[in-house]
């Protein structure tokens, strides 16, 4: 007789996003005849940019030539592109990251899922509330949580409350974790972490043998100076974090999947017996194992951002989403919502009026403005009462939707 992994049977209703999915099709459906604003999922609507595009149809015109075809690539990805990544994105900001530290995957939703794999069962795993639902999801499937309690949160898991009374900054817990998820930007509340805020979450990593998982999927979206893009600029956060990057917010690739994974040389974690194993070799060993590596052409893409112009045509594309955050903020503002997030941020954070619930919010705006956003309850219980907009829309869609929620009863 065949058996399930029952940790699944752990989940509460369906993941958040397949959700919203649904009651939107429900709505569509029911009145074909609405224009309905998508400003709920994270997905990008730009186009990819020219440079990557040009690069894209390259490597696809190698792979129809016999002399430049390419078969199984190297599962740690293609020297190119990883060498790319060590030199642009931290070594000429000062940061001592080598290719070598550099993993290529198709997506850093599945690498923050996929990493638990590597640590063992008995690990405590601490997270933020609110949080993106995949950090905490994974981990019920991987089998280190009880059952789902009254108040939301899964048995064994240490939630760190994020609410405005704290900045949405988590507080250092008092039970002590072995692995920590941080997210900066964050998502779902936009907040940025200074370069304190990380140095006392890493003193406090080294200090208790615990290892961060550092979710930098947002990092391209930071404006303001000061504000750390990599948790390695952090003094002695090579020796206790892993960091993961996605080109799909900063270029576009959310359709065509491409992110990275680093995992220093001296980060180590432990076995049984006491004894240290170098994470980045047990990574490698799943990698290679499990995965076949992102394809060449989509690889070949990714490394035009890079280039002067690809870094030129990318910025301007933040910019046109980062304008559209500016607009939803000011606009919210402006009629009396309290709003967080939008500067750093692709995401608008919103509190409801009259503590309405966030489901009953998303249906409110759904129904009455024809509007999708994301209920914050669906990243946790502190999100209750909140609500994200996605900055990843046309500009002319903005606008209306601002008009739209100005008009709400």
């Amino acid at each position: 007789m065949a058996k399930i992994n029952e940790n699944y049977l752990k989940l509460q209703a369906g993941y958040l996003f397949p959700e919203i999915g649904r009651r939107v099709s429900e709505f569509i459906d029911a009145n074909p005849d609405k224009k309905v604003i998508k400003m709920g999922i994270g997905d990008v609507t730009q186009p990819l940019v020219p440079s990557v595009v040009k690069a894209f149809h390259e490597g696809v015109d190698e792979m129809a030539k016999g002399e430049t075809f390419k078969g199984y690539g190297p599962e740690q990805g293609y020297a190119f592109l990883r060498e790319a990544i060590a030199k642009h994105s931290y070594q000429e900001k000062g940061i001592d990251i080598s290719a070598d530290e550099i993993f290529v995957s198709d997506g850093s939703k599945c690498d923050t899922g996929n990493i638990q794999e590597i640590f063992g069962n008995d690990n405590k795993i601490a997270i933020c509330d609110p949080v993106y639902p995949v950090y905490a999801d994974t981990t019920v499937m991987s089998g280190k949580t009880g059952t789902c309690q009254a108040n939301g949160h899964y048995e064994g898991i240490i939630y760190m409350p994020c609410t405005k009374e704290n900045g949405f900054i988590p507080e250092l817990p008092t039970e002590t974790p072995d692995l920590i998820f941080l997210c900066y930007p964050n998502n779902p509340t936009g907040t940025v972490a200074s370069k304190e805020e990380l140095k006392k979450w890493v003193d406090y990593a080294i200090e208790k043998n615990a290892i961060i998982l550092y979710d930098a999927a947002y990092e391209a979206f930071i404006t303001e100076d000061g504000i750390p893009r990599s948790i390695y600029e952090i003094e002695g956060a090579k020796k206790v974090a892993i960091e993961f990057r996605s080109f799909s917010k900063t270029a576009g690739f959310t359709g065509t999947r491409c992110a990275i994974t680093v995992i220093p040389n001296e980060l180590v974690a432990y076995d049984s017996e006491g004894q240290a194993h170098q994470v980045k070799k047990l990574w490698n060993r799943r990698q290679s194992t499990k995965f076949n590596g992102v394809s060449y052409p989509v690889q070949k893409a990714a490394a035009a951002i890079f280039t002067e112009e690809g870094k030129k045509e990318v910025e301007e594309v933040i910019a046109y989403y980062l304008e559209n955050a500016k607009i939803m903020r000011e606009s919210l503002a402006e009629i009396g919502y309290e709003v967080y997030g939008g500067v750093n941020a692709p995401y608008v954070w919103v509190k409801t009026k009259n503590n309405m619930t966030s489901w009953d919010f998303f249906d409110k705006v759904l129904n009455e403005a024809n509007l999708v956003g994301t209920p914050g309850s669906g990243f946790g219980p502190a999100g209750e009462g909140y609500f994200r907009f996605s900055a990843f829309a046309d500009r002319e869609n903005v606008l209306e939707a601002m008009e739209r929620v100005k008009n709400l009863s």
